[in-house]
């Protein structure tokens, strides 16, 4: 089952919708509540390109402007809100997103699969590293995480306990490669070890 192809693919847009989903906003206060909702950790977030993503919304028909707001000597605010396109659009993109897996390319796949370029004992070292710093933010996120659950709904915290899951996993996958390079049991390891002391 593949993706449909959207008019806007920028994860931030959808981020936007969900967001103006909860009440029409005007820009500023849109970057305020992703903020304070903590969907800046989650989401790849340029405040400075926030108010093109939303004039792209509009220009697709997703959001309107709802109003001006005035404050006291402060400049006039367009109030924007979701159209009914953009709340079709927005439950679309959002089942598309949870429903059906897709490739993504994390660069640590990336150096994994270039790795042989370096020494195996290098490989090590660095991978140690990784590990090492892997498990302070297990250490720092599951604490982080406990803190929370005191004062928000587990609800709202589901992509916090993902993204902690996933270092969890990391971690537990390198330290089981390690040890397999370490003893020797990664076939290939001594063809590699002999490419980079020989060069043959």
């Amino acid at each position: 089952m593949a993706r449909k192809r959207r008019k806007l693919s920028n994860p931030l847009a959808l981020a936007v919708m969900t967001t103006l989903w909860q009440k029409p906003m005007h820009p500023y206060e849109i970057a305020q509540t992703l903020r304070s909702q903590g969907k800046d950790a989650s989401t790849k977030t340029n405040y400075g390109s926030l108010y093109t993503v939303v004039q792209n919304l509009e220009r697709h028909g997703f959001v309107e402007v709802t109003g001006v707001e005035r404050q006291g000597n402060r400049p006039e605010r367009t109030v924007y809100g979701l159209t009914d396109a953009g709340r079709e659009e927005m439950a679309e993109w959002l089942s598309d997103l949870l429903a059906i897996p897709a490739k993504e390319y994390p660069i640590f796949e990336t150096a994994l699969s270039l790795m042989a370029a370096l020494p195996p004992d290098e490989v090590v070292r660095l991978l140690e590293m990784r590990l090492s710093s892997l498990e302070v933010q297990v250490a720092s996120g599951r604490g982080a995480l406990e803190k929370l659950y005191e004062t928000l709904p587990r609800l709202f915290l589901v992509e916090v306990e993902y993204q902690l899951h996933m270092v969890e996993a990391q971690a537990e996958w390198v330290r089981g490669f390690l040890d397999e390079i370490q003893k020797g049991s990664l076939p290939g390891t001594e063809e590699w070890r002999h490419y980079h002391e020989t060069g043959e």
